[in-house]
C-alpha cells in the first residue's frame, strides 16, 4: 500500500459549497438592483444568471477531472467578483442605452474567459512546460505591446492612451495578455539565472548591492516600462509591468537591495515622466489639486471624474445607499475605470471593505500556491501573477480614493472590459494549475530491493530499473 501524504485532499466538495454561495451573492446582487429600481427581472437578468451559473459549474467539473487538488477557494472568489461586476454593469446599463449594452457584452466576455480557463486547465498538464517558451514569451510580449502603435491595427488615442487595437467595431487591449507572457518570461529567466544574479556585490552596512553587470534584467524591464509610458501614455500599465518584475526578482533572490533599487527606478521614472510629458503632469496636478475649481472644470486632465467618485462614496457612507438606489451614473466611466466608486456608493464602506478582502484572499491563495510549488519556475510564476493582481487593485483603488494619481487600469474581474476579463481568467487558471501541482500528494512508496532468485531462475531486476519505475509511479 502506498504511503501517500494524507494531508493533501482534493476538497472539491468544499469548492462546490463555496461556489454555490458565490453564485448566490453574484446573481442575488443582480436581482436586487432590478428589485430596488422597480423593474421586472427581464430576459437579460435570466440570461446573465444562466451564463454565470452554468459556466462556473463547468469550470468546477473540469477541476474535478483534471486538477482535483487545486486550491478550493480561488474559483469561488473569482466567480463572486465576476458576478458582482456583472450586477453593477447591468445596473448601469440604462444610462447608456440604447447606444451600448455593457451588461450583455460583459456576460459574453465572461463565457469566453471561462472557456479559455477551461482550455488552460485541460491542456496544460504540467505548468513547467511553459518554461520552454521563456524567450518566445519575451518576443510575444514585445509584439503585443507594439501592436497598438502599428498603423492600420491601432485604435488610436482613446481617453488619452494609445493601448488599443481594433477588430472591425470591437477593440482589444493586448497589454492585458502581455501581463501573462511577460510573467512567463520573468519566471523562466529568473529561475534559470538565479545563481548568476546572486553573485556577491558591494556591501553597504547590512545591505548587499548587486553587481552592475547583473542589473541588466532590471534595466531592461525599467526601459520597457518607460517605453510604455512614453509611446502609449499608459502610466498604470507601466507601473504594473515593472512592479511584477520587482516582486518576482525579490522572491528569486530574497534580497531587499533588488527591491529598493527597483522602487527607486520606478519613482525616478515616474518623476521624470511628470516633468517631461504634459499628460502625466496634468494627471498629477488633477490628483494634488483635485478640489481647485480651475482644475475641476478643466476639459483635459481635470479632476471632475475623481471628485465625482469621492462625492459618490461619501454619499454611500458606512452601509451604502443600496444596490440600484444610488447615482453612480453621475461619475464618468462608472462601469469601468470608476466601478469601485460605484460599489462604494451603493454598498458603502462595509461593502467596499468586503470587496477588498476578497482581493486580499485571492492574492494570498495565489502566494500560498507559490510557496507550495516544488519548482522555482512555478513559485515565481504564481508569485508574479498573484502580485500583479494585487498591485493592479492597489493602483486602481488608490487612484479612485485619491491616494495616488488616477490611472486607466481596470479592476480585475469587476470592471467592464473584455481583454481584462480574458487575461484575468487565464491568470486564475494558471494559478489553479500551479496550486494543483503544489497540493498534489507525493507517493512515498519505498524503493524495493531486488529479490534473490533460485538458481536457474531469471536474473534479478536491475536496481536502477526498479528505482526508475518507482519514480515513474509517482
Amino acid at each position: 500500500m502506498s504511503a501517500v501524504d494524507v494531508a493533501s485532499r482534493p476538497r472539491r466538495n468544499i469548492e462546490l459549497v463555496l461556489l454555490i454561495l458565490a453564485l448566490i451573492v453574484g446573481n442575488g446582487a443582480n436581482a436586487m438592483t432590478s428589485i430596488n429600481e422597480g423593474t421586472p427581472l427581464g430576459s437579460d437578468f435570466w440570461m446573465q444568471t444562466a451564463i454565470l451559473s452554468v459556466a462556473s459549474l463547468a469550470v468546477h467539473i473540469v477541476l474535478r477531472v483534471r486538477a482535483k487538488y487545486a486550491d478550493p477557494v480561488i474559483l469561488p472568489i473569482v466567480v463572486t467578483l465576476n458576478g458582482l461586476g456583472l450586477a453593477m454593469i447591468h445596473r448601469l446599463d440604462p444610462t447608456h442605452a440604447p447606444i451600448t449594452d455593457y451588461g450583455n457584452a460583459q456576460a459574453r466576455w465572461t463565457v469566453v474567459g471561462m472557456a479559455l480557463a477551461v482550455v488552460v486547465i485541460l491542456f496544460l498538464k504540467d505548468h513547467r512546460t511553459l518554461r520552454r517558451f521563456t524567450y518566445i514569451s519575451l518576443i510575444l510580449s514585445a509584439v503585443l505591446l507594439v501592436l497598438p502603435l502599428v498603423p492600420g491595427v491601432t485604435a488610436g488615442d482613446i481617453n488619452g492612451a494609445q493601448v488599443w487595437i481594433r477588430f472591425g467595431s470591437a477593440t482589444f487591449q493586448p497589454g492585458e495578455i502581455a501581463k501573462i507572457t511577460i510573467g512567463i518570461f520573468f519566471a523562466g529567466y529568473l529561475s534559470t539565472n538565479r545563481d548568476l544574479i546572486l553573485l556577491a556585490g558591494r556591501r553597504i552596512g547590512k545591505l548587499q548591492l548587486p553587481r552592475f553587470r547583473d542589473l541588466g534584467p532590471m534595466i531592461v524591464a525599467w526601459l520597457a516600462s518607460i517605453g510604455i509610458l512614453i509611446f502609449q501614455h499608459d502610466l498604470g500599465m507601466s507601473i504594473l509591468f515593472f512592479g511584477i518584475f520587482i516582486s518576482m526578482i525579490y522572491v528569486a533572490t530574497s534580497r531587499a537591495s533588488w527591491a529598493i533599487i527597483g522602487v527607486l527606478l520606478m519613482f525616478g521614472g515616474s518623476l521624470a515622466a511628470g516633468l517631461i510629458f504634459p499628460h502625466i503632469r496634468l494627471r498629477i496636478d488633477g490628483w494634488i489639486n483635485a478640489f481647485d475649481p480651475e482644475v475641476f472644470g478643466r476639459q483635459f486632465g481635470g479632476s471632475y471624474q475623481i471628485v465625482q467618485g469621492l462625492f459618490g462614496m461619501a454619499n454611500g457612507g458606512l452601509i451604502g445607499t443600496g444596490l440600484g438606489q444610488g447615482r453612480p451614473d453621475l461619475v464618468p466611466f462608472a462601469h469601468s475605470d470608476m466601478i469601485i466608486a460605484s460599489f462604494g456608493e451603493e454598498l458603502g464602506l462595509v461593502g467596499l471593505f468586503a470587496i477588498v478582502m476578497l482581493y486580499a484572499l485571492l492574492v494570498s491563495r495565489g502566494l500560498r500556491a507559490a510557496i507550495g510549488a516544488r519548482d522555482a519556475f512555478g513559485k515565481l510564476l504564481a508569485c508574479g501573477l498573484s502580485a500583479g493582481i494585487g498591485l493592479q487593485c492597489f493602483v486602481v483603488i488608490g487612484g479612485v480614493t485619491r491616494l495616488i494619481p488616477l490611472t486607466g487600469l481596470t479592476t480585475p474581474f469587476l470592471a467592464a472590459g473584455g481583454s481584462s476579463l480574458l487575461a484575468n481568467w487565464i491568470i486564475a487558471a494558471l494559478v489553479l494549475v500551479i496550486s494543483n501541482a503544489a497540493r498534489r500528494p507525493i507517493d512515498m512508496t519505498p524503493l524495493q530491493a531486488p529479490v534473490a532468485h533460485a538458481p536457474g531462475a531469471h536474473r534479478a531486476a536491475n536496481p536502477a530499473t526498479t528505482a526508475t519505475q518507482a519514480v515513474e509511479k509517482q
